[in-house]
């Protein structure tokens, strides 16, 4: 099964007999709250679920956006109707990442029906709805470890054995700048791969034909196991479903460059090469 669905597949199974549950996790790195947007417009049925407080947990020394306590993850999965037997749907605004972050969650936690709409809402073509939806309550119980996860130090020793890809903008992983952490550079032994070359000028995902040359390039297909970091864990969502599209498993290391530079103790790697 593809995890990506288009906007017209998508408004075809809205109105068949069996419609997904359908999941608003509008967020903008460093931008406005998604609520509002939500209120404002949203695909008929969609239920707003927030990245910051429910698909994440307070942040810390675990980094920016740890992810969230699962039981309390679940009962946000209920709440939002979510079934274990429901096909569900995840969008955003249209960048995908926090499309990507919820679409991961509930696979690592055990659901076996979540595809993200490719171009987000940019992309739909249908009307929209300021209702808030009441759904039935779902039965979802996440029962973690479906997906591969990664802490530092495993992290740190795939960069060895396998491929780390970096997903982060070039020049964070090169450390010429660093907006928003401690420290720039990247994890030694990992390579620059950034997610938004995974997309189109649209934001919707590459064919994956495209997506499997490209990291074919990066030595995906050769490596004995790939691993993906991120700032936080959110834009490394959205490379491991566009490594999925290409055929490709891969684990996140959810804590990322946010946790990974928080210790002064762990290395950092600067310029272009691995280090």
């Amino acid at each position: 099964m593809t995890p990506i669905v288009s906007a017209p597949d998508l408004a075809n199974e809205l109105a068949g007999p069996r419609p997904p549950v359908l999941l608003d996790v509008r967020w903008q790195l460093g931008g406005p709250p998604g609520r509002p947007a939500y209120d404002a417009g949203h695909i008929p049925g969609a239920v707003y679920v927030d990245l910051d407080t429910e698909l994440a947990g307070p942040p810390g020394a675990a980094g920016r956006h740890p992810l969230p306590d699962v039981a309390e993850f679940g009962e946000v999965m209920r709440r939002a109707g979510v079934r274990g037997s429901s096909r569900v749907v995840v969008y955003d605004g249209g960048q995908g990442w926090a499309a990507a972050r919820a679409w991961w969650l509930l696979r690592w936690t055990g659901h076996p029906d979540v595809r993200v709409l490719d171009g987000g809402l940019a992309a739909w073509r249908g009307e929209l709805s300021t209702g808030t939806p009441d759904p039935e309550p779902g039965d979802f119980r996440p029962e973690p470890g479906a997906l591969p996860l990664l802490d530092a130090d495993g992290a740190a020793a795939l960069a060895r054995s396998g491929l780390l890809l970096d997903a982060r903008a070039a020049e964070r992983y090169r450390g010429d700048v660093e907006p928003i952490d401690r420290v720039g550079g990247h994890i030694p032994g990992a390579a620059s791969a950034p997610t938004t070359e995974n997309v189109d000028a649209d934001g919707r995902f590459l064919p994956a034909e495209a997506l499997a040359a490209r990291f074919k390039t990066l030595g995906a297909t050769e490596a004995p196991e790939v691993g993906v970091y991120c700032g936080s864990g959110v834009s490394g969502a959205h490379e491991v479903l566009a490594l999925e599209i290409a055929g490709i498993g891969a684990a996140l290391y959810a804590g990322s460059w946010s946790e990974w530079s928080s210790d002064p103790a762990r290395p950092v790697a600067t310029g272009p090469g691995r280090g």
